[in-house]
C-alpha cells in the first residue's frame, strides 16, 4: 500500500489537469465521435505518459539508471528521426482520394490555395503575441487543417510546442463541422449561400489520372523542395490507386496501413503532452489562435469565391471556398450539407470535392514553403 501512496503523492496539479484534458479527449473521441481514431489514443496516451514515474518514457532509475519508454521510443524513431508516421500516413491518404473532380475543373485549384490563408494570419498573430518566429510558423501550420502536416513542420523547425500544436490540429478538424458553419455564416448571406451550380461530369482519361501525381510532384519538388516528401508520399499513395494494377496494395493503404498509422500517430503524439511542457499558459494561447487559423481558412476560401462572383455570370457559391480547407472529406460534406439546408436538392458536393481535394495539396506545399522561409531566415 506504501507504493500506492507514494504515487498519489507524487502527482502534481498538471498532470492531474492532463488527466482532465486526457479524458475530454477520449469522451469527445467517444461520445460525440468526433476523429475517434486519433483522439481516443492521444487522450489515452496523455493519461498513460503523466502517470508518476510512467515507464511509458524514459526515465532514470535509482540504482539503474536510465531506462528507455515505448512512447519515447515510437517518437523517437516514428516522428523526431524522420517524421516517418506523419508522412507514411500520407501514402494512405492520397489512396483514399478521388483527384477526378479536381481534374474536371482545374479552378478549384485556386480555392484550395486561397483556404491556406489562416496559415498565415495565424503565424502573424503568433508573433505578435511574442512567440519566435519557428514557433510562430509552427502554430501557423495548424491553419493547414491537415494534423500530419503540423506534426512535420513543428518537429522540423525544432518547436517546443509541437503536444499542443498536435492537440489543436487534430482538435479542431474534428470540429470542422461545428467551426465551418459558423464562420460560413458569418460572411455569406441565405441567398449566396443558396446558390446552385450546374457540374459538367466531364470524364478524366485513366491516363490523365496516372500523370497528374507524377507530374505534381516533380512541379512541387522543384518549387518547394521542403514540400516534396509530403506532396511525394501523397502523390504516391494516389498514383497506387490510380494505375490499376495494384488494387490489392490501394485497400491496403486505404485501410490497413492508414488505421495502423493513425492508431501510433495518436498515441505517440502523448509524449509531447507531458504535464510540464504542455501545461502552461502558451497552450491556451495556442489553441486560441489556431481556431482562428481555422476561421481565417474559411474566410479566406469564401471571400474569393465572392470576389470572382463580381466578374462572373454564372456565380459560384461563395461555399465552395469554405471546401479548400484541407480537412477531407469533412469540409465538403459539411458544405453540401448547409447548401441542401439552405435550398433542398441543392447539390454542390462535386465542386465542394473539388476545391477540398485541392487543399490537400496546398497544405502540404504550404508546410513545406514554410519551413523554407523560416530557415532561409534563420
Amino acid at each position: 500500500m506504501s507504493f500506492l501512496w507514494e504515487g498519489l503523492a507524487a502527482v502534481t496539479w498538471q498532470q492531474i489537469v492532463m488527466y482532465v484534458v486526457g479524458a475530454a479527449l477520449i469522451w469527445v473521441a467517444i461520445k460525440k465521435e468526433y476523429e475517434p481514431a486519433l483522439l481516443l489514443p492521444m487522450g489515452f496516451g496523455a493519461i498513460l505518459v503523466n502517470l508518476p514515474g510512467s515507464n511509458a518514457v524514459d526515465q532514470v532509475l535509482q540504482g539503474v539508471g536510465e531506462t528507455h519508454g515505448i512512447v519515447s521510443w515510437l517518437y523517437d524513431v516514428g516522428i523526431a528521426a524522420s517524421e516517418a508516421m506523419p508522412l507514411l500516413l500520407f501514402i494512405g491518404i492520397g489512396a483514399m482520394i478521388d483527384f477526378g473532380p479536381l481534374l474536371a475543373k482545374p479552378s478549384m485549384f485556386l480555392f484550395g490555395a486561397a483556404a491556406q490563408f489562416g496559415i498565415f494570419a495565424a503565424l502573424l498573430l503568433a508573433s505578435a503575441l511574442g512567440f519566435s518566429l519557428n514557433d510562430a510558423a509552427s502554430i501557423g501550420i495548424i491553419g493547414a487543417a491537415d494534423g500530419p502536416t503540423s506534426l512535420l513542420v513543428s518537429q522540423v523547425l525544432n518547436s517546443q510546442y509541437v503536444g499542443a500544436i498536435a492537440v489543436a490540429a487534430y482538435s479542431y478538424m474534428a470540429l470542422v463541422p461545428i467551426v465551418q458553419p459558423f464562420a460560413i455564416k458569418l460572411i455569406t448571406t441565405k441567398k449566396e449561400r443558396s446558390i446552385r451550380m450546374d457540374y459538367d461530369n466531364k470524364s478524366v482519361s485513366k491516363r490523365t489520372r496516372i500523370l497528374f501525381p507524377i507530374f505534381t510532384t516533380i512541379i512541387v519538388g522543384f518549387i518547394a523542395p521542403s514540400s516534396a516528401s509530403l506532396v511525394g508520399f501523397l502523390m504516391f499513395g494516389n498514383l497506387i490507386r490510380e494505375c490499376g494494377v495494384l488494387e490489392s496494395l490501394s485497400q491496403t493503404a486505404q485501410t490497413t496501413l492508414t488505421n495502423l498509422i493513425t492508431l501510433l500517430l495518436g498515441i505517440t503524439i502523448s509524449f509531447s503532452m507531458q504535464a510540464d511542457s504542455f501545461v502552461k499558459p502558451d497552450t491556451l494561447f495556442i489553441m486560441a489562435i489556431g481556431l482562428a487559423a481555422f476561421v481565417f481558412d474559411t474566410f479566406g476560401g469564401v471571400l474569393l469565391a465572392k470576389i470572382m462572383n463580381l466578374f462572373l455570370k454564372k456565380k459560384i457559391n461563395p461555399m465552395i471556398g469554405a471546401a479548400g480547407i484541407s480537412a477531407f472529406p469533412m469540409a465538403s460534406r459539411v458544405v453540401q450539407k448547409i447548401a441542401q439546408e439552405e435550398s433542398p436538392g441543392n447539390i454542390v458536393i462535386m465542386h465542394a470535392a473539388g476545391a477540398n481535394v485541392a487543399g490537400q495539396i496546398a497544405s502540404a506545399v504550404a508546410g513545406g514553403l514554410l519551413i523554407q522561409l523560416v530557415t532561409s531566415m534563420g
